[in-house]
């Protein structure tokens, strides 16, 4: 099949490779031209996934409405602020359409695909999603991920596209719980990172890594999803690897902001875009109008967004009264 991967960084690169050792045909686009071209020349994104070889018969198409023009799937890895810049380009797309970013959209508190495939209505709108950093993922190291869609034919697709022995895919129905659990993580990933910047221990990480999870749960079952996909790999594993994984953009972000640094200049200096920063927001206000009680996330809200001290909010964690777990 003649698969179109949109987005040309880390994620997307690594994407593309798993498709092509498929078998598929595979073309990538990206929004700039000139590095597009340079990944072709270099058949390596350097930049991104330096040491990482493109296989051979992986295409460029600078153009995205001729690259998906005679494709029978797209899988959309841009970020989540431009995925649906990059939707409206492709109206008339009537293939399979896989999103492979991990956002909510601020204001409308639409996941990814539901922003695809509110600018393409003719297409099959699938997710995939899981604990799968970019550089592992290209080089083969063994990874398991979920195929969710709103029907068990649409996962099983996209299953059947990129599975293969070092990177096993489940399916689920569950599409909101697979997405919203993606998309919450890396906020619970920006405190986790806020925590060991602060230098506490494995202990106060644990525990917040856990009630972040409670959160992230209590949030998508109040949005629709199903409680115990919040439990697999799209709950509970991607949560742990991006809290943990020293390859954690959020994690990272979050370990910078504890050792006293200031939003805006952490955020122009990244080399890569923090989704934790506007699921953030988009997160603070689900909660809010689900009447969902978050608050780790409501903490990462006050230091990202209202200039909070990171001590600051973490002393008013700890002094939350009793409960029982749930």
């Amino acid at each position: 099949m003649r698969i179109v991967v949109a987005g040309a960084g880390a994620w997307g690169t690594a994407l593309a490779v798993v498709l092509r050792q498929n078998g598929h045909e595979v073309v990538m686009w990206g929004h700039d031209a000139a590095a597009l071209d340079a990944l072709a020349r270099a058949r390596e994104n350097v930049r991104a996934l330096p040491g990482v070889p493109l296989p051979d018969g992986i295409g460029f198409e600078p153009d995205l409405a001729s690259a998906v023009g005679d494709a029978g799937g797209v899988v959309v890895a841009v970020p989540s602020g431009v995925i649906r810049a990059v939707a409206r380009r492709m109206p008339r797309f009537k293939g399979v359409a896989v999103s492979a970013t991990k956002g909510i959209e601020p204001g409308t508190g639409l996941t990814m695909s539901g922003v695809m495939a509110s600018e393409m209505p003719g297409a099959v709108h699938a997710a995939l999603s899981g604990p799968s950093l970019a550089p592992e993922v290209a080089r083969g190291v063994p990874t398991a991920v979920v195929a969710a869609g709103l029907d068990e034919a649409a996962a099983r697709t996209v299953q059947g596209w990129f599975h293969r022995p070092a990177f096993r895919v489940y399916t689920s129905t569950d599409l909101p719980g697979v997405e919203l659990g993606g998309a919450l993580k890396n906020v619970i990933a920006i405190a986790a990172g806020v925590s060991d910047g602060l230098g506490y221990g494995d202990n106060s990480k644990a525990a917040l890594v856990t009630r972040g999870h409670a959160e992230v749960r209590r949030l998508g079952v109040a949005c629709g999803a199903r409680p115990e996909t919040f439990a697999g790999l799209s709950g509970l594993g991607d949560l742990m690897v991006t809290c943990f994984s020293r390859l954690s953009r959020n994690r990272s972000f979050g370990e910078k902001l504890g050792r006293g640094g200031l939003v805006g200049e952490l955020l122009a200096s990244a080399t890569s875009v923090v989704e934790g920063h506007p699921c953030a927001l988009s997160a603070h206000g689900l909660a809010t109008r689900k009447g969902v009680d978050a608050p780790i996330i409501s903490e990462v809200h006050a230091m990202l967004y209202e200039g909070k001290d990171p001590r600051r909010a973490v002393q008013d964690l700890l002094s939350r009264g009793s409960k029982a777990e749930d």
